[in-house]
């Protein structure tokens, strides 16, 4: 008897540890499969992340109104050191998207901070907040107030080559533009100087070499941007080669497709492929590439040639559209639509109000008959609040700026990359 609940019992203990076993076996089994699982959930959640960025995004622009969605697309300047009553009715009535700051509204530190702040809070009124822009390259074309010290021309960065140095000048100009309240700076300038006789771009470019002009190009964007600043690559195609100013005439390029994809075009790709957010584009002719339009109102340049062959998906801005190779061709409003038409998100008309209107009340009306259809100011309306909302923009006040730390800042930096 003894002997029969003694071998029963190792039954048990056998059939009990074969159990055990089995489930340890299965338990391992669902333990491997549980990251396979938790990867397809994973893999599940990041497009629905992104999915509920965009709609968000998507949202805001359905809620918007014409007018306002058309205000996005224009970003003006005004005179003075003050906001005006033109200025106001631009954002309140026009709700337009931002603004430029040129020497004309510049007078000293202090001052250009109430300006930027009394700016920021008549714009309260919008959904939006502005886009506050300057031209800020360093050499000779700089719009910062007198208490900074001057920052070198690119020529000068060009010929130290140095990508660090390109780098430390960017971080420099985000943190001036920061600490005054700005967050667009139409820079850098990626046009390679390959004309001596060219009369607008000279020591404004890196030199006439494409590796120089591509990597400090770059190096400076990405310093700009360090500093949450929009950096805006100019002038798209390139204006390197041009032998006339298009702030005074219709510059015309008569460089075949193939050149300009092995010069020109070169540096703009190359940003384009490393994250740039904006690109403006220029008053040239390109005969060969559109006989017909400058490239700032070419379909062929900025559609076919910037956004599908080049795969921008950025903002695309205009050079200033009161510039004399557009307004001695051109009406302001026919000028405006034609740009739109052609690709364009931003039109950038930085002088007199009633240019302004004129452009606003062209598109308004071009989207009215059917000249462009609400779907297509839709598009850049999302690119353009995708933007802001990327850089994190806001309307809020700026107190103060250490200007004595940056121009300290400055110092080194120079002394140390400039022997």
């Amino acid at each position: 008897m003894n002997k029969k609940i003694s071998i029963l019992l190792l039954l048990v203990l056998i059939l009990f540890n074969m159990v055990g076993c089995i489930k340890k076996q299965v338990e391992g089994e669902i333990q491997l499969q549980i990251p396979n699982e938790e990867k397809q959930e994973s893999d599940m959640v990041e497009p629905n992340v992104e999915e509920r960025y965009k709609d968000n995004i998507k949202e805001k622009v359905d809620e918007m109104t014409l007018d306002e969605k058309i205000g996005q697309m224009v970003l003006v300047g005004f005179e003075g050191y003050t906001v005006n009553d033109a200025t106001r009715r631009l954002i309140e009535d026009y709700h337009v998207g931002g603004f430029i700051l040129f020497e004309r509204n510049i007078r000293d530190v202090e001052q250009l901070v109430d300006l930027l702040n009394e700016l920021k809070n008549i714009n309260t009124v919008n959904k939006m907040p502005l886009f506050i822009s300057t031209d800020e390259e360093g050499g000779r074309v700089s719009r910062m107030p007198k208490e900074f010290k001057k920052l070198p021309p690119n020529k000068t960065i060009g010929d130290i080559n140095n990508g660090d140095f390109s780098f430390e000048i960017g971080s420099i100009i985000g943190e001036e533009l920061k600490g005054l309240g700005l967050n667009m700076d139409f820079a850098p300038v990626l046009d390679i100087n390959s004309n001596p006789n060219n009369p607008v771009i000279g020591s404004r470019s890196f030199g006439d070499n494409i590796e120089i002009v591509t990597k400090l190009g770059i190096r400076t964007m990405e310093g700009i941007a360090s500093e949450g600043i929009i950096p805006v690559i100019k002038h798209f195609p390139g204006h390197g080669d041009t032998s006339v100013d298009s702030h005074l005439d219709l510059p015309c390029i008569n460089n075949d497709l193939e050149r300009l994809q092995d010069l020109e075009f070169v540096p703009f790709k190359e940003a384009i492929d490393n994250g740039a957010d904006v690109v403006m584009v220029a008053h040239i002719l390109f005969s060969q590439l559109d006989g017909e339009n400058p490239a700032s109102l070419s379909k062929t340049i900025i559609t076919d040639i910037l956004r599908d062959h080049m795969e921008f998906d950025g903002v695309v801005i205009t050079d200033d559209m009161t510039m004399g190779a557009i307004v001695d061709n051109y009406g302001m409003g026919e000028a405006a639509v034609k740009s739109i038409v052609a690709g364009t998100d931003i039109v950038l008309i930085c002088h007199q109000y009633e240019n302004q209107i004129s452009a606003i009340n062209a598109i308004k009306t071009a989207v009215k008959d059917g000249t462009i259809s609400e779907e297509r100011i839709d598009e850049s309306v999302y690119r353009i609040l995708s933007l802001k909302d990327q850089y994190k923009l806001d309307d809020g006040p700026v107190q103060s700026i250490d200007v004595k730390k940056i121009n300290e800042r400055i110092d080194n930096t120079l002394n140390k990359y400039i022997k």
